[in-house]
């Protein structure tokens, strides 16, 4: 059994609960999609909590791109990721920085947003010329996460699409953790667990202070706004 786990975004309380659901579920290996410890309030931890994973597959997202570059983030995101790089230090940065961008496994394509670049997501309902996203993509179903909004289609060209959600923010309203079983027959399970969502927000809110509020909120409200993109 894969566990997929994608946007941890260093919420401990959140992976060590989804940790705990697939272990009981039989999870053996670990596909992780990026994300992990950007605008958390513990990322190093979660690092640590991810590294003890044997059997694991990691993939780089834009979070890890912009620690590495805070330059290159959102500007509402730069002073977090200056505080995540510094909370990770330069060596963990630079390694997940280098990660690769996608990873293919038991037939399946795995990438952060699409696979055309680690920013530009796909939504639950299908949007005119998103076909431009997959193509040379041969794999028969495509993974990815980024905007922490669940969805399971398939596409009119037959190319099976899954997001499983986030671990540590989801944006649908729902504040449990979200990800996916992947069973060994390529049976998906989408599952949320709960966890004290609230404890986490306020946690970030003690980390970075007025840097932590947006991030906060969404932990909190299981929604995005549009402050941060």
């Amino acid at each position: 059994m894969l566990a997929v786990l994608y946007d941890v975004h260093g919420n401990l309380p959140a992976l060590d609960a989804v940790l705990a659901d697939a272990r009981v579920a039989g999870a053996s290996r670990w596909l992780l999609g990026g994300d992990y410890a950007l605008f958390g309030a513990w990322p190093a931890e979660t690092i640590a909590r991810l590294g003890e994973l044997t059997a694991a597959i990691w993939i780089r997202g834009n979070g890890e791109r912009w620690v590495n570059a805070p330059a290159e983030a959102l500007p509402p995101a730069r002073a977090a990721a200056r505080w995540c790089a510094d909370q990770l230090g330069p060596d963990t940065v630079a390694r997940l920085a280098a990660l690769p961008e996608q990873a293919v496994l038991d037939g399946v394509r795995y990438c952060h947003a699409s696979p055309v670049s680690d920013m530009i997501g796909v939504l639950p309902e299908s949007q005119p010329g998103e076909g431009a996203l997959f193509i040379g993509v041969r794999e028969p179903r495509l993974v990815f996460g980024h905007t922490h909004l669940p969805l399971e289609r398939v596409t009119d060209q037959g190319l099976e699409l899954l997001n499983p959600g986030s671990v540590g923010m989801p944006f649908d309203r729902d504040p449990r953790a979200a990800y996916a079983l992947v069973g060994d027959d390529g049976t998906v399970q989408r599952r949320r667990v709960a966890y004290d969502h609230a404890a986490s927000a306020a946690a970030v809110r003690a980390a970075l202070g007025a840097d932590g509020e947006l991030v906060a909120r969404r932990i909190e409200q299981a929604r995005v706004d549009p402050e941060m993109g």
